[in-house]
Protein backbone atom coordinates (compact mmCIF):
# COMPACT_ATOMS: atom_id res chain seq x y z
CA UNK A 1 0.00 0.00 0.00
CA UNK A 2 1.17 3.38 -1.16
CA UNK A 3 2.84 5.34 1.82
CA UNK A 4 0.46 8.45 1.59
CA UNK A 5 -2.69 6.60 1.71
CA UNK A 6 -1.50 4.83 4.86
CA UNK A 7 -0.81 8.37 6.38
CA UNK A 8 -4.22 9.54 5.18
CA UNK A 9 -5.83 6.49 6.68
CA UNK A 10 -4.39 7.36 10.14
CA UNK A 11 -5.14 10.75 10.02
CA UNK A 12 -8.47 9.81 8.98
CA UNK A 13 -8.78 7.25 12.15
CA UNK A 14 -6.81 9.94 15.05
CA UNK A 15 -8.97 13.57 13.36
CA UNK A 16 -12.28 11.82 14.20
CA UNK A 17 -11.38 10.85 17.51
CA UNK A 18 -10.58 14.43 18.37
CA UNK A 19 -13.67 16.27 16.56
CA UNK A 20 -15.64 13.78 18.26
CA UNK A 21 -14.16 13.64 21.93
CA UNK A 22 -11.72 16.61 22.23
CA UNK A 23 -13.01 19.21 20.58
CA UNK A 24 -15.38 21.46 23.15
CA UNK A 25 -16.30 24.42 20.00
CA UNK A 26 -20.33 25.01 20.81
CA UNK A 27 -20.67 24.80 17.09
CA UNK A 28 -19.58 21.54 16.61
CA UNK A 29 -22.79 19.92 17.94
CA UNK A 30 -24.19 18.69 14.96
CA UNK A 31 -23.03 14.71 13.87
CA UNK A 32 -19.82 15.54 11.86
CA UNK A 33 -18.15 12.81 10.24
CA UNK A 34 -14.69 12.53 8.62
CA UNK A 35 -15.54 10.83 4.97
CA UNK A 36 -11.84 10.39 3.91
CA UNK A 37 -8.31 12.87 4.37
CA UNK A 38 -6.26 13.36 0.82
CA UNK A 39 -2.25 14.16 1.89
CA UNK A 40 -0.41 15.23 -0.96
CA UNK A 41 2.85 13.48 -2.33
CA UNK A 42 5.18 16.01 -0.26
CA UNK A 43 3.19 15.42 3.07
CA UNK A 44 2.98 19.17 3.39
CA UNK A 45 -1.11 19.38 3.30
CA UNK A 46 -4.14 17.40 4.70
CA UNK A 47 -7.63 17.63 2.67
CA UNK A 48 -10.00 16.33 4.92
CA UNK A 49 -13.59 15.78 3.80
CA UNK A 50 -16.24 16.21 6.11
CA UNK A 51 -19.81 15.54 6.27
CA UNK A 52 -22.15 17.08 8.66
CA UNK A 53 -25.39 16.23 9.73
CA UNK A 54 -27.86 19.78 10.04
CA UNK A 55 -29.37 22.35 7.97
CA UNK A 56 -27.12 25.18 5.82
CA UNK A 57 -26.54 27.37 8.81
CA UNK A 58 -25.19 24.73 11.10
CA UNK A 59 -23.09 23.31 8.16
CA UNK A 60 -21.56 26.55 7.78
CA UNK A 61 -21.08 27.34 11.61
CA UNK A 62 -19.48 23.72 11.77
CA UNK A 63 -17.12 24.15 8.87
CA UNK A 64 -16.13 27.49 10.30
CA UNK A 65 -15.60 26.23 13.96
CA UNK A 66 -13.24 23.00 12.68
CA UNK A 67 -11.48 25.78 10.26
CA UNK A 68 -10.73 27.33 13.34
CA UNK A 69 -8.99 24.29 15.23
CA UNK A 70 -7.27 23.59 12.77
CA UNK A 71 -4.40 24.39 14.25
CA UNK A 72 -5.01 22.32 17.61
CA UNK A 73 -6.20 19.48 15.34
CA UNK A 74 -2.73 19.84 13.29
CA UNK A 75 -0.98 19.84 16.65
CA UNK A 76 -2.98 16.69 18.19
CA UNK A 77 -2.18 14.32 15.09
CA UNK A 78 1.52 15.46 15.10
CA UNK A 79 1.65 14.56 18.61
CA UNK A 80 0.16 11.15 18.10
CA UNK A 81 1.65 9.89 14.56
CA UNK A 82 5.23 10.19 14.23
CA UNK A 83 6.14 12.09 11.12
CA UNK A 84 8.51 14.27 10.22
CA UNK A 85 6.52 16.78 8.55
CA UNK A 86 2.68 17.37 10.15
CA UNK A 87 0.61 18.06 7.22
CA UNK A 88 -1.37 21.12 7.03
CA UNK A 89 -5.20 20.59 7.88
CA UNK A 90 -7.58 21.70 5.61
CA UNK A 91 -11.15 21.16 5.66
CA UNK A 92 -14.24 20.40 2.60
CA UNK A 93 -17.65 19.85 3.16
CA UNK A 94 -18.13 16.37 1.14
CA UNK A 95 -22.32 16.13 0.27
CA UNK A 96 -21.23 12.85 -0.55
CA UNK A 97 -23.50 10.96 2.27
CA UNK A 98 -26.36 13.73 2.35
CA UNK A 99 -26.59 12.83 -1.36
CA UNK A 100 -26.63 9.03 -0.95
CA UNK A 101 -29.60 9.54 1.16
CA UNK A 102 -31.39 11.74 -1.17
CA UNK A 103 -31.02 9.01 -4.13
CA UNK A 104 -31.92 5.93 -1.44
CA UNK A 105 -35.39 8.02 -0.37
CA UNK A 106 -35.95 9.25 -4.49
CA UNK A 107 -36.28 5.16 -5.27
CA UNK A 108 -37.99 4.50 -2.04
CA UNK A 109 -40.78 6.99 -3.06
CA UNK A 110 -40.80 5.68 -6.64
CA UNK A 111 -41.07 1.94 -5.35
CA UNK A 112 -43.84 2.73 -2.95
CA UNK A 113 -45.68 4.40 -6.39
CA UNK A 114 -45.17 1.82 -8.07
CA UNK A 115 -47.09 -0.82 -5.38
Amino acid sequence: MDRTVRISEEMKREISTIIQSELKDPRLSCMISVTSVNVTKDLRYAKVYVSIMGNDEEKKNALDGLKSAAGFIRREVGQRIQLRYTPEVQFELDNSIEHGAYISKLINDTVKQDD
